[in-house]
């Protein structure tokens, strides 16, 4: 394996970091690096960190109304998190139902404790807080999976959250239609259950057989 140094802004600047309607703004301001080995002629969808993020310290709200501290609830549990909307037109529902099919697909999986499927958290962070009210984002989670965390708040609160994980987030804007748009980079983003650090990153173009394939590694925090 090759071990190089990127800038996360700049890894994903062909598919994540790219401004369109559930896309995201990048401001050129956000230095973050990650160290990521690579392998010749690789196409995983994962991107694996040599320097894994550190979980973000993010206190929200649930889709039931009550706090939900993200560090305490998921600590030592296999995590992905994703920042996303809502009112989002493409990338957003349909990486949630990517993950949410993979999902489903662990309970053939014989290698796995019934324990260590219930262990996976998958947590769904609003980039439009205002319209995603509780009762709204529960909503839309639950035509996806309900077992899904939506979590929504102040703006400048997750804003700040996702920074620290190499994310952009721009506040929801409305042209002169009335249409809101939010900007947001679509990395998701693995947190391992061993080290509670943020070691593997999918942009969008990740698909179903993707998180099929990577999630029983995950699950035990293992490299996929």
């Amino acid at each position: 394996m090759r071990k190089k140094t990127y800038a996360v802004a700049a890894l994903f600047a062909a598919a994540a970091l790219t401004l369109s309607a559930c896309g995201s703004g990048d401001s050129g301001s956000d230095n973050t690096v990650a160290e990521v080995s690579t392998g010749t002629g690789s196409d995983k969808a994962a991107t694996v960190l040599d320097k894994p993020f550190e979980k973000p310290d993010l206190v929200l709200t649930d889709t039931h109304g009550k706090k939900y501290d993200l560090r305490e609830a998921t600590a030592g549990k296999p995590t992905l998190v994703y920042f996303g909307y809502t009112n989002c037109p493409d990338v957003c529902p349909l990486t949630m139902n990517n993950i949410a099919v993979a999902k489903k697909q662990l309970a053939q999986d014989k290698k796995l404790s019934q324990a260590e499927k219930d262990s996976l958290r998958i947590v769904f962070v609003s980039t439009d807080p205002e319209r995603d009210t509780p009762a709204a984002l529960g909503k839309w989670l639950k035509g996806i999976d309900s077992d899904v965390v939506g979590l929504t708040g102040s703006f400048d609160t997750i804003q700040a959250g996702a920074r620290t994980l190499g994310i952009s987030i721009e506040a929801p804007t409305k042209d002169k239609d009335g249409k809101v748009t939010s900007m947001h980079g679509t990395q998701v983003i693995a947190f391992s259950p061993k080290t509670d650090g943020g070691y593997v990153l999918y942009g969008e173009d990740a698909t179903v057989d993707d998180y099929t394939k990577d999630l029983p590694a995950l699950i035990k925090g293992a490299k996929p």
